[in-house]
């Protein structure tokens, strides 16, 4: 007959679980939250009421509003993190991807190994229900992270970790436990303001107000008309998938960050080495391929061309 551990036996079980898994940061959260979910939870509505989210209408999702709605009787939230961050840099010239996309997909790997943290769970409690989160689903994932300690909201929208910056994938796993939580994470962005200032399209709007409707990454990855808005073509520079510009100023980011050897997490030689005239040649087979097991596979072939031939366009203009 197995052993049976106590809660805060089975919270430390389960973060060490975790990391074992590759997570970098680990940290619990108990449902409801603290009385910031509630003012998250209001941020949204007044993101969503000012039309911030643009064509993404899945952030309005009913679930997202309530966690209860995710899995029933929920108790606990694991909140996790990968660092994604390597020390590979593109080529000089190449076209440019968001570095959350150089490796492999990450809400596969997410979902993985959270999953064995989960399977860990029910060995200790058969009964609990659980449920993997990661990216995809209606959930406020940094809000709650930050509610598990492993971070706090940056104005740029991202979660940051002192130790190692923003560079985060974020995972979760809801269970119906009630675990021992952790202390939420504080703030500590100060009167810093190098992303807002550092945006081509000020698509950051205000601290922590960020408007898809000019953001780089929402219209390279997420918008689906032919031709891209005048305002952002101009701003695009060499970003073809993504933007990292708001990560990349981030004094947090700044310092000397260890870079990840994880494998998932490498970058894909292509991506570092992309081509204009080469990318535009590829055939939508050939982009399929190479797309394959990546998160750029949401970014449809006639998408990355319409996004290179922006580009392009936008160079010949300014010579």
């Amino acid at each position: 007959m197995k052993k049976v551990v106590s809660q805060t036996e089975l919270s430390t079980e389960l973060k060490k679980e975790a990391r074992k898994q590759g997570f970098n940061l680990v940290g619990i959260a108990r449902v409801p939250g603290s009385s910031r979910i509630k003012l998250r939870n209001a941020a949204l509505e007044r993101w969503l009421k000012a039309g911030n989210e643009a064509d993404m209408k899945w952030m309005n999702a009913p679930k997202r509003k309530n966690i209860k709605y995710l899995l029933e009787g929920v108790e606990s939230v694991i909140a996790v993190g990968i660092n994604y961050h390597v020390n590979e840099k593109p080529r000089s010239n190449a076209l440019l991807v968001g570095k959350y996309a150089w490796g492999n997909d990450y809400h596969k790997v997410l979902h993985k190994r959270l999953k064995i943290v989960g399977k860990l769970l029910t060995s200790h409690r058969p009964k609990c229900k659980w449920k993997v989160c990661a990216d995809t689903s209606p959930l406020l994932d940094k809000a709650w992270a930050e509610e598990a300690g492993i971070g706090w909201i940056g104005k740029n929208s991202n979660i940051i970790n002192q130790s190692i910056g923003s560079w985060i994938f974020l995972g979760h796993l809801l269970c119906t436990e009630p675990l021992i939580p952790d202390k939420p994470a504080i703030s500590i962005c100060g009167k810093c303001e190098k992303c807002i200032d550092a945006c081509p399209t000020k698509a950051i709007e205000e601290p922590f107000v960020i408007n898809a409707n000019k953001c780089l990454a929402y219209h390279t990855i997420e918008n689906r008309n032919n031709v891209l808005p005048k305002r952002i073509k101009e701003s695009l520079g060499q970003w073809v998938a993504g933007c990292d510009i708001c990560q990349d100023v981030c004094p947090w980011n700044q310092k000397e960050l260890e870079g990840s050897k994880d494998p998932d997490m490498q970058a894909q030689e292509w991506i570092l080495n992309l081509n204009t005239q080469e990318a535009l040649s590829w055939s939508e087979a050939k982009w399929q391929e190479l797309l394959k097991n990546s998160a750029l596979k949401r970014i449809k072939p006639w998408m990355w061309k319409r996004n290179i031939i922006a580009i392009k366009e936008n160079k010949e203009i300014k010579t």
